[in-house]
């Protein structure tokens, strides 16, 4: 028999050899003109060999060949042999007896290698973060009931490779017939990847892999089926028919399609919150610790403590996407990572790195180590986007550049008003946008965190590179149009709210929206400024509680004066007015607005808008107790609570005896603020108020520290503080630390007070510039520094430090701190801080021209000083 009778052509002309060729090159992910190059012979070489034109190639060409394709051992010998035109090793019998198969990573077993089988998945990569997803997956691969093809889809570089290796190598013991892999090549066709998937399990034909693998699990490891994902589905199909006891793992940008596939989208790597810099706890997110390994690949010594709020940022900025994070981590090698921020942080898209796709694929083959890698393709984040944002059709393209102006998270409902047409469409015919996330997900353009109805949001590369889009097509102003006036009816939707039970909840809803709230109103204050008035004027209560009454009222301040909103619904500017006027109070500039909160009471009162009518003698009454109209503010609250009782809002006449209450104890009446303050614990329980019902019981608190109770003053504000953290009211928090402070001051426990000094002072609003800052206040206290300007908000704290020093019996000190807490009352809104604190100087000093101050204060104020006054000054 001739040699080329050994080698008879087989179907559709190829001969053993040619197939073994072509199937070794597949699973090594190399073309004609790669292996070509690599073997040092001609590309008519190898393409004759496949098509069996040429049956027994040159010993020196076979065995160049051979060396290309990385082939050692008994898998070199099969293929020389199989050149030579020698016989085959007969197939073992996978369910014969003898001893149990023991697969080998990265290749199939001996007795089940055809010669010439290369080894088929490269090594493990380490993974980081990863080890929820890898406890999972290794779970449904070794169970029972595993799918017979499991996809882990995702975005170019979310790491889908690195995870699919590690899971093969993890479920390696549960696959005796073998673990392997194939990357698919651009363009291929069915039989090319038929070929390598047969040919890496040691298989010429699918028929021989069924037999061979009988009764006997195998893995197969398919990558980058997006490159060829008709013919791998048509394999996959044919495969999982065929091989009943044969279980695959693809990864791609999107799912295969086929029946029975269980698809498992890849997300980011979890980020840390904005202000975690401590190096222990960043070490606790994934990203964080990603960002900081590579970092170390690229210079020897770890982020420096100036350096930790840049590498929050960063990965927060990338997003949690580890390719990003790699390429942004290698370039530490030159520039700092606040350097790297500064540069980088708004060019994430122009990130480039190799052929995004079958990464860890590229190594030389077994045998090769010291070849050089195929030549990569720089691939910017970008273009990586774009592959994924061309696999949705024109509709999905369309809604996706919609969504792109959410900042943040948002929710089903919130994306289905955002992808309605801009006129209100008929509720019958509105488009359930499920779907469309769905579809996003899937491709790993979306992720999904938390429990909550704001868990949507898209990757800030993706987000980014959509606007891109919109802003190519002159879409991007309407669509931040329609934006601003959803996020405009989620506010008005939700701030009613932010008084009564819901409150917390209402709140913490519009935090999480904060991002785009501040993009709405930033939009819409140019493009449509009556929104941006309407959206700010719902925002005042929020802003209040959350401590940006300054911002919020200049917000107000501004859009009130744009000649654009001047004909809009006088009610809407009343209102908005009314924001402008309770924003100033929170920070001493009532004084200013008392003419805005007077001209809102009459446009409101004038349209009979009861509840309008009732805020705005609120409002006003605050701002004339903080300007000195002590009068006039009494006469508004005894206005509010008729009326308030006249129509059965019971929460307003709780607000009206909380005003009252004040008063009572301007006049000294400390029994009667006592009986004011119960009616509002009625009151505001009976309203499921619980926000007044604290702040009754901080008054109460205070009360009884001016009545010289201070260790129930001291028990009850401090539980009224510790709840005050979950209400989110930085102000009425801040006062009752005031309350504490003071109590413990002045009955001797200064040491205490000292910590409150200290509590306060880290809270934002720090005391006299030149004191002691928090971390010095122990029981030594600073001196005022002279010169400089007084805040408001620095009373309290000088009046604990007057305080402590007058118990050490420091008068000279004491009397320094009480000038300070006189000036700063001045500034504020409570005169009564004036008082006590004149009362503390004038004890300090002695002096009769302090004496009579404090006389002409209480006159014009009305304030009557308490037993505990009149005896610290006997």
């Amino acid at each position: 028999m001739t040699p080329d009778h050994d080698h008879s052509p087989g179907v559709g002309g190829r001969t053993p050899i040619g197939e073994l060729v072509r199937s070794h090159r597949l699973a090594a992910g190399l073309t004609q003109v790669d292996l070509a190059q690599r073997a040092g012979v001609g590309v008519r070489t190898v393409r004759d060999l496949e098509r069996g034109r040429s049956h027994r190639p040159q010993r020196t060409t076979t065995e160049l060949i051979a060396g290309a394709l990385g082939l050692t051992g008994q898998a070199r010998a099969g293929f020389l042999a199989s050149a030579r035109g020698q016989a085959l090793p007969a197939p073992t019998d996978p369910g014969g007896g003898g001893p149990p198969h023991r697969p080998v990573v990265g290749t199939v077993l001996r007795d089940l290698d055809l010669p010439g089988t290369p080894m088929a998945l490269p090594p493990a990569v380490e993974l980081i973060g990863r080890e929820r997803e890898l406890t999972e997956l290794t779970g449904l691969l070794t169970g029972d009931g595993w799918p017979p093809v499991l996809s882990l889809v995702g975005l170019a570089g979310v790491g889908k490779t690195a995870l699919a290796l590690a899971v093969a190598h993890a479920v390696a013991h549960a696959h005796p017939g073998g673990v392997a892999g194939v990357l698919v090549g651009t363009g291929s066709d069915g039989n090319d990847v038929l070929s390598a998937a047969c040919a890496v399990l040691g298989a010429a034909r699918l028929a021989e892999l069924a037999a061979r693998l009988r009764g006997c699990p195998a893995l197969l490891l398919v990558d980058a089926v997006e490159r060829a994902p008709d013919p791998v589905a048509e394999v996959l199909h044919l495969l999982v028919a065929a091989v009943p006891t044969l279980r695959v793992v693809v990864t791609g940008r999107h799912p295969v399609g086929i029946p029975g596939e269980l698809v498992r989208p890849v997300a980011p790597l979890e980020v840390p919150p904005a202000d975690v810099v401590d190096p222990a706890e960043l070490a606790r997110w994934p990203a964080a610790a990603l960002f900081t390994t590579r970092l170390t690949r690229v210079r020897p010594e770890p982020p420096g403590p100036d350096e930790l709020p840049a590498l929050t940022a960063l990965v927060r900025r990338l997003d949690g996407l580890p390719l990003a994070i790699e390429l942004m981590a290698a370039r530490g090698r030159i520039l700092d990572l606040p350097e790297l921020l500064d540069r980088y942080g708004d060019r994430v898209l122009d990130l480039a790195g190799p052929e995004l796709g079958g990464r860890g694929w590229e190594a030389a083959p077994s045998g090769r180590t010291g070849e050089p890698a195929r030549t990569a393709v720089a691939v910017t984040l970008r273009e990586a986007v774009a592959t994924s944002y061309r696999l949705l059709d024109d509709g999905e393209q369309a809604a996706l550049r919609r969504l792109s102006v959410f900042a943040n998270r948002w929710s089903v409902e919130l994306a289905e008003e955002l992808l309605a047409d801009d006129v209100d469409p008929d509720p019958a015919t509105v488009v359930d946008p499920v779907p469309l996330l769905d579809r996003l997900v899937e491709l790993g353009l979306l992720s999904v965190r938390g429990t909550g109805s704001l868990r949507f949001r898209l990757l800030d590369a993706v987000r980014e590179y959509a606007v891109e889009q919109a802003a190519g097509r002159g879409e991007l102003t309407a669509v931040r149009r329609r934006h601003a006036v959803v996020i405009t009816r989620l506010v008005t939707r939700t701030a009613p709210d932010l008084v009564g039970a819901r409150q917390p909840a209402a709140a913490r809803r519009l935090d999480e929206a904060t991002g785009d709230i501040g993009a709405a109103l930033a939009h819409a204050a140019g493009d449509d400024p009556v929104t941006a008035l309407r959206l700010a004027a719902r925002l005042t209560r929020w802003w209040r509680m959350r401590g940006r009454d300054v911002s919020g009222r200049q917000w107000l301040r501004r859009l009130l004066a744009d000649p654009r909103t001047a004909d809009a619904d006088p009610v809407l500017r009343a209102w908005a007015l009314l924001g402008v006027a309770r924003l100033a109070a929170e920070h001493g500039a009532a004084a200013q607005e008392l003419s805005a909160a007077r001209a809102a009471l009459v446009v409101l009162a004038g349209r009979a808008d009861v509840a309008g009518e009732l805020t705005a003698r609120i409002v006003l009454g605050t701002l004339l107790v903080a300007t000195g109209g002590y009068d006039e503010a009494a006469e508004q609250a005894h206005a509010v609570l008729t009326l308030a009782t006249r129509h059965g809002r019971t929460r307003d006449m709780a607000v009206a005896q909380h005003q009252l209450t004040w008063h009572e104890i301007r006049l000294g009446d400390l029994p009667a603020a006592r009986r004011r303050l119960a009616a509002v614990d009625r009151l505001a329980a009976q309203c499921g108020e619980p926000r007044l019902r604290l702040l009754a019981r901080a008054d109460l608190a205070e009360v009884a520290r001016l009545e010289g109770r201070h260790g129930d003053a001291v028990e009850q504000g401090r539980r009224v503080v510790a709840a005050l953290v979950g209400v989110g009211d930085p102000g009425h928090r801040r006062r009752v630390l005031g309350t504490v402070g003071l109590a413990l001051a002045r009955s001797g426990r200064v040491d205490e007070a000292a910590e409150v000094l200290a509590e306060l002072r880290c809270d934002g609003r720090p005391g006299p510039s030149g004191t002691r800052t928090a971390a010095e206040a122990g029981t030594v206290v600073g001196r005022p520094a002279g010169g400089g300007p007084v805040r408001a908000e620095e009373g309290v704290c000088a009046l604990i430090e007057g305080t402590m020093a007058l118990h050490r019996g420091d008068r000279e000190l004491a009397a320094e701190w009480f000038a300070v807490a006189v000036a700063a009352g001045e500034l504020g809104q409570d005169r009564r801080d004036v008082i006590e604190a004149l009362v503390g100087l004038a004890a300090s000093t002695g002096s009769a021209e302090v004496r009579q101050r404090l006389a002409q204060v209480c006159r014009r104020s009305g304030i009557r000083l308490l037993p505990e006054e009149e005896n610290l000054l006997a």
